[in-house]
């Protein structure tokens, strides 16, 4: 009995030792060195892993960028949440140059607030945006705006937004805001949209995403665009930054100038900026220059 427990000891520690040498060559032989540098460029992102960047999570970044260095090609490869400041720093440790990419802003894209646009009907389902807008047009009855559940505000990894209990609608905190583009690719209406900063902050876009016709939009929103022209016709001819297309309006971010002469003219208010237009000189009364000419020669 002890002669069968020793062999069968003898033999499991010879089958374990040929297994871990077995185990040992294929591991050299198969073995995957890694390039430091991923790890140090890792450590120079800000691990939220937003996918901003279009890579899967910032070590896919890392990956990404220390190939195209040695390919000689960094082009195009970006961290919205890193910056420019901290992306140079990673051009400095691959020894190449990157190009800082114009700063952007999520912005939204709907002005159906509860006053605006009431509610017509209640939605009794889980509380998501993706699955609201599979099953109807939403509570306020446009089927191109906000359906208010929050998909957005759950996928912002920065806390750049929460949605509004007076409006309704999800509220962007600029100065937190990174432009990773979560929010935009959470949201099934497509309202929020990544545009330039703006010289100054200053920015003007169509708050508006409705493409129904101008009398069926303003059923269900009073602040709808009904493609009336009247923006395009304002927008100054050298300029041109206005489109009308399929009933809405669309101000190009790359040639709108900022100068707010469209927010005036639009009947429904469905034009928003980050400035506030200067209030209109009141025109001079008829002969009244000329009185006060006349006051001016008596004294």
């Amino acid at each position: 009995m002890e002669g069968i427990i020793l062999y069968s000891v003898i033999s499991l520690g010879a089958v374990a030792a040929i297994s871990a040498m077995v185990l040992f060559f294929i591991a050299k032989k198969f073995s995957v060195v890694e390039d430091p540098r991923i790890d140090v460029v890792a450590e120079l992102l800000p691990g939220a892993n937003c996918g901003g960047c279009g890579y899967p999570g910032c070590r896919g970044l890392a990956e990404a960028l220390v190939k195209g260095a040695d390919a000689g090609n960094i082009a195009g490869m970006l961290c919205p949440p890193a910056g420019s400041a901290k992306m140079a720093e990673i051009g400095k440790v691959l020894g190449m140059e990157v190009t800082a990419g114009e700063p952007m802003v999520a912005v939204l894209r709907c002005g159906g607030t509860h006053e605006k646009a009431p509610k017509k009907t209640d939605f009794d389902g889980p509380s998501k945006c993706s699955i609201a807008h599979t099953v109807y047009t939403g509570e306020k009855g446009c089927p191109n705006g906000c359906v208010g559940l929050g998909d957005c505000v759950a996928a912002c990894a920065f806390g750049a937004m929460y949605v509004d209990e007076k409006t309704g609608l999800p509220v962007i905190i600029e100065a937190k805001c990174v432009a990773c583009g979560a929010c935009v690719k959470a949201c099934p209406r497509k309202i929020i949209e990544l545009r330039p900063v703006g010289r100054k902050s200053r920015r003007v876009w169509v708050n508006c995403r409705n493409t129904e016709k101008g009398a069926v939009a303003m059923k269900v929103c009073k602040a709808a665009c009904i493609a009336c022209g009247k923006c395009a016709k304002e927008c100054p001819e050298k300029v041109q930054a206005i489109t009308i297309d399929n009933f809405l309006a669309y101000i190009d971010p790359k040639k709108c100038i900022a100068c707010g002469k469209c927010i005036s003219v639009c009947p429904t208010k469905a034009i928003s900026a980050t400035f506030e237009m200067p209030a209109p000189k009141p025109k001079p009364v008829e002969g009244a220059a000329e009185e006060v000419k006349k006051e001016e020669v008596k004294q």
